[in-house]
């Protein structure tokens, strides 16, 4: 057997692997990437100077950077560290992880909704940038004429439509060109991204910049118009009520993509466009279609980080479109599995904050484990999916002319019903 074959009867197998499977890999995964990374910290270690009573040792040899320490302060750091007592679930920097985690739920569930109809949605960062603008303008403009005793009822809800509307028509264009002018949506979500940010920065510096500030943002929403702590202190800038939406959105959209004849429409144009077409589904319908939802979901990651973390619209927002194309690939494009991998996600950015507070490792360094964690943790799941294209015993190969959807949304003739 030819080293090509063995490759892709390699894919084949890690197809076809099971969930169970697909978890002790990713576990293997996590820890090669620590042992990579203890090996590049004590490596670095030696390459420094420190004195002899902070060096740590490990068989005899000084190394100025610890690795349990490191790792400690990653993943328990994050947490606010549950080992030590009179730890409380309700403390700062675990709030900081999960508002985290609740924002890359939101861009995740973006990037996997495209991924699932074979449509690469690199835009995620611009449609959440113009929702989040859309949303921070909308609300204060309203605000002027609500009541305040009905600001949080009705400006909240507002705000998230708003953000899904204006995520939902950037996210349309990408998809419109793709599907009647053939245009490359990676080429032309990559460049709306960066329209997106050179509008957002002339709107918010010019026309609609906060007279009272130095900095490139917009007036402040009124406070009654945000996701509200209810659980965690302030300074977290963490919502459960906004945990809990995103939640629901990835319910909604597991039902959706899996229970519905639209979802079946978009997963089989994904898995086999022209056994789709021939099947009787509306490619270009499907392809648009799509696309507004992913954009709409990645609008609604930016109305809700107006919305729970800054109450305004600043300009250069952290880059959570993109980290959403690497939570997706972790969850294998299931919308079940992106909290999980949001959750994983939002412990690395959080855990990194700390690390570089509370050791003396360089920035550097901090991010190149990040890297190498989610590098490790992620090419698993990219094989899969590619192994699941490219392989030809796949068992959904031909699912687009094998079988019909019926009025309810099941799927009939024969097979099963299996994540992406």
């Amino acid at each position: 057997m030819s080293a090509r074959e063995r490759f892709r009867a390699l894919l084949t197998r890690l197809a076809g692997a099971s969930a169970a499977e697909r978890v002790l890999i990713s576990g293997a995964s996590l820890g090669l990437a620590m042992l990579v990374g203890t090996v590049l910290i004590l490596l670095a270690g030696r390459t420094t100077t420190c004195t002899p009573a902070s060096a740590t040792y490990y068989l005899g040899v000084g190394f100025c950077y610890d690795p349990v320490v490191v790792y400690d302060r990653l993943f328990l750091g994050a947490l606010g560290d549950p080992l030590s007592a009179g730890w409380s679930p309700r403390n700062t920097q675990f709030g900081v992880t999960l508002r985290e985690t609740t924002v890359l739920i939101f861009t995740g569930l973006s990037v996997a909704v495209a991924f699932r109809a074979g449509i690469f949605n690199i835009g995620t960062q611009g449609q959440l940038v113009v929702g989040g603008l859309l949303t921070a303008l909308g609300v204060f403009a309203a605000s002027r004429v609500v009541p305040t005793s009905l600001e949080a009822v009705l400006l909240i809800p507002l705000g998230l439509v708003l953000g899904a509307l204006g995520g939902g028509i950037y996210g349309t264009i990408p998809g419109l060109l793709k599907a009647y002018a053939d245009a490359n949506e990676v080429i032309t979500t990559i460049m709306l991204n960066f329209v997106a940010t050179g509008v957002a920065l002339y709107l918010v510096s010019d026309v609609f910049k906060d007279p009272g500030s130095q900095a490139n943002q917009t007036r402040s929403i009124p406070e009654l118009a945000t996701f509200q702590p209810v659980v965690f202190d302030s300074a977290a800038d963490f919502s459960v009520v906004a945990l809990l939406l995103g939640l629901l959105t990835v319910l909604g959209c597991y039902v959706l993509i899996e229970r519905t004849a639209f979802g079946y429409d978009l997963r089989t144009s994904g898995l086999q466009p022209d056994a789709a077409e021939y099947g009787g589904v509306n490619a270009r319908r499907t392809i648009v279609t799509s696309m507004a939802l992913s954009g709409a979901l990645g609008g609604i990651a930016g109305a809700v980080y107006v919305l729970m973390v800054l109450g305004k619209f600043q300009t250069g927002l952290p880059a959570y479109g993109f980290d959403g194309i690497t939570v997706s690939i972790l969850a294998g494009n299931n919308p079940l599995g992106i909290a999980f991998a949001a959750l994983l996600f939002g412990i690395l950015k959080s855990g990194t904050i700390v690390v570089q507070f509370a050791t003396d490792i360089p920035p550097q360094l901090v991010g190149v484990l990040r890297g190498l964690i989610i590098l490790f943790v992620a090419m698993p799941e990219f094989f899969r999916l590619v192994g699941r294209r490219l392989s030809p015993g796949n068992p959904r190969e031909g699912v687009g002319a094998a079988r019909t959807p019926d009025v309810a949304g099941r799927e009939s003739a024969g097979g099963d019903s299996t994540d992406e």
